[in-house]
């Protein structure tokens, strides 16, 4: 028997535990067959919502903002290459879990109760040091998505209803986000993964319309690329756009087959792509360089119902993106103190909440929407999710006898070790040097002026003066 089928039947067989002890709690009644559909997800299609929701959220109003920092085709080109690449990646996330999980499956090891996450596959494959290393950049990572998504929520808002600066407005979101405590897995996001990609779909076609029947201001300029630090600074911010898969094994976990989810990163890629590349292309075309300063594409589209359909449904969107960033911290957290095999979801819930403390804090002292994700692209999802997994399937895999018994075999578009080598190595150096190098150069140059102009704890950043400021 091949090893892959052992992974497999190993897999499904720990599944099928589970999967009969949950129908063992849940009985016939037809309310649970309702809560299943709704709430207990666990399917190819699930994961794709899933990836696809994920990954592009409050990032899809910044990319007009990339666009006239690196101009057309320098963006387009970009978010071709970096999702190609990002999928990529997430299909070694992907081998490395089956990998880990089938040597596990054959030590006897039970996952009932027990969510696998990144820096535990890296733990049993590599060992402890790469397992710190896999939490830190994780962790570090996805406490710095939750603060996007809510510094994203206030800068939205404040386009419906200005009365209140956009920092009131974060400490709301705040409390509103902090309710995804209740959220026990990824399981539970079934019907949250589906309604946030038609929210983030309505929302890039609401951009492209509206942009195109708005047609180009007068005198628009499309002059970019200017400088080299904004260059990279808008290439940093695509490259955060197609880095979502840090909940790659979480998501996988969460799916009863996990062995099918190879190729469903690179199909949510290219659903993506229709969102994005129009949207940033027709709002770009529209604005031109008037998008240099004000990165949030909502600032120039005039107000409108439609308008504020599109800010409310990204609003809801960004609340579900706070969930998916912040439910891995959740389960680092109660494996911490020791919560994570407790049934009870109110204690779990309870536990949970210093978690989002600091995200609160750490977006009321850095609103700068924009700017933070190129500075968080450049230099935590560089390695996060591009660097580490390249490097640790190379080093799993560095054997002769760790390719031979390899749980999953190799992709028949990439049928040779020396390639899939080679196109490591060269992630690995492209995204050292140009991701995090001149990456994190440029973007964080942008970011200290953001913080030399507006100030840390700044009240309500890029917004336009009021009448009583004017005044005086």
């Amino acid at each position: 028997m091949s090893s892959e089928k052992q992974a497999e039947e190993a897999i499904v067989s720990s599944l099928n535990e589970t999967m009969e002890h949950e129908e063992e709690d849940q009985g016939d009644n037809s309310v649970f067959s309702v809560k299943s559909l709704l709430w207990h997800g666990g399917s190819v299609y699930d994961a794709w919502f899933s990836c696809a929701s994920n990954q592009v959220a409050q990032v899809l109003l910044t990319l007009p903002y990339s666009f006239s920092q690196m101009g057309m085709l320098s963006g387009i080109i970009f978010q071709v290459f970096y999702g190609v690449l990002g999928s990529w990646t997430a299909y070694l996330i992907s081998v490395l879990y089956i990998e880990y999980r089938t040597r596990k499956e054959k030590e006897n090891v039970s996952f009932k109760n027990h969510v696998i996450q990144w820096f535990e596959v890296l733990d049993g494959l590599l060992g402890p040091y790469w397992k710190a290393i896999g939490l830190a950049f994780n962790c570090t990572f996805l406490l710095f998505g939750s603060v996007i998504q809510l510094i994203a929520c206030a800068s939205n808002i404040y386009y419906i209803n200005d009365k209140l600066d956009k920092r009131t407005w974060t400490y709301i979101f705040g409390a509103c986000c902090a309710t995804t405590v209740f959220i026990p897995s990824f399981h539970n996001y079934r019907i949250w993964s589906f309604l946030g990609l038609g929210m983030t779909t309505y929302t890039a076609w609401y951009l492209t319309i509206a942009a195109l029947v708005h047609g180009q201001v007068e005198g628009a300029t499309h002059q970019g690329p200017t400088k080299l630090v904004l260059y990279f600074t808008g290439a940093t911010n695509i490259l955060y756009t197609f880095g979502g898969h840090a909940v790659t094994v979480e998501i996988m976990h969460a799916m009863w087959k996990p062995q099918k989810f190879k190729y469903i990163y690179l199909l949510a890629t290219l659903y993506v792509f229709t969102l994005t590349i129009p949207s940033a292309s027709a709002v770009y075309w529209a604005f031109g360089d008037q998008l240099l300063n004000h990165s949030n594409a909502f600032s120039l589209l005039p107000h409108s119902a439609w308008r504020d359909a599109a800010v409310i449904l990204m609003l809801i969107h960004q609340f579900i993106t706070f969930g998916f960033a912040c439910t891995p911290l959740y389960f680092v957290w109660e494996k911490v103190v020791g919560m994570h095999d407790t049934k009870s979801i109110c204690l779990r819930a309870v536990s949970r909440l210093p978690v989002v403390i600091p995200i609160w804090f750490l977006a009321i002292i850095f609103p700068f929407f924009g700017p933070i994700n190129s500075a968080v692209g450049s230099l935590l999802v560089s390695f996060t999710v591009y660097i580490i997994p390249a490097l640790a399937h190379m080093l799993t895999y560095k054997s002769a006898s760790a390719r031979k018994n390899a749980a999953e075999k190799l992709p028949c578009f990439l049928p040779s070790w020396t390639a899939i080598y080679a196109v490591n190595m060269a992630i690995v150096i492209w995204v050292f040097v140009v991701g995090f190098g001149l990456g994190g150069w440029a973007s964080m140059t942008n970011f200290i002026k953001q913080v030399d102009t507006f100030g840390l704890f700044a009240k309500c950043y890029q917004c336009p003066p009021s009448p009583s400021s004017k005044h005086h």
